[in-house]
Order: C-alpha cells, then sequence, then structure tokens
C-alpha cells in the first residue's frame, strides 16, 4: 500500500517537496538500471552500437549528480516540522 500524504500536496511545502524530489531521485535510478541494462543485453548479443559505454558513464554522471543534489546540497528548511509554514 503507497504512503499517504496527510495534508493537500503543495508544492511550497518543504516535507512534500524533500519527499517528491526522493521519489523522482527513485525513479531516475530505476530508469537508468532497466535501460541502460536492456541496452547491455542486446549490445552483448550482437554489438549494434560501438560507444555504448560513454551512454552509461554521461548516464550515470548526471545520475550521480542528481543524487548529490537531492541528498547533500538541496535545502529544505524546515521539512523535519512538517506543521509548520
Amino acid at each position: 500500500m503507497p504512503p499517504r500524504w496527510p495534508r493537500k500536496p503543495d508544492r511550497a511545502d518543504d516535507a512534500y517537496r524533500k519527499l517528491d524530489d526522493r521519489m523522482n531521485f527513485a525513479l531516475h535510478v530505476a530508469l537508468f538500471l532497466a535501460f541502460n541494462s536492456g541496452l547491455w543485453f542486446f549490445q552483448l548479443l550482437s554489438h549494434p552500437w560501438n560507444h555504448l559505454s560513454l551512454v552509461t558513464i554521461a548516464w550515470g554522471t548526471a545520475l550521480f549528480s542528481h543524487g548529490v543534489y537531492i541528498f547533500k546540497i538541496a535545502n529544505y528548511a524546515g521539512a523535519s516540522r512538517p506543521d509548520q509554514r
């Protein structure tokens, strides 16, 4: 059962923004894993792409940067106090 948000979702709410950013990051990780595993599977079968590792490295770098921003740089002031604005 998915978690329920106790009040009306509002992007201005710090706690909601923190949760939303982390869910978007989880989606980004899932897409990276699914898409790249499929590409590498077909690469092992027939070698259709010469520079597939560059795609994986570039996307992995973007994913890493996204994670650093979400977990280290983003400022969710008051996210631990969801009832205060």
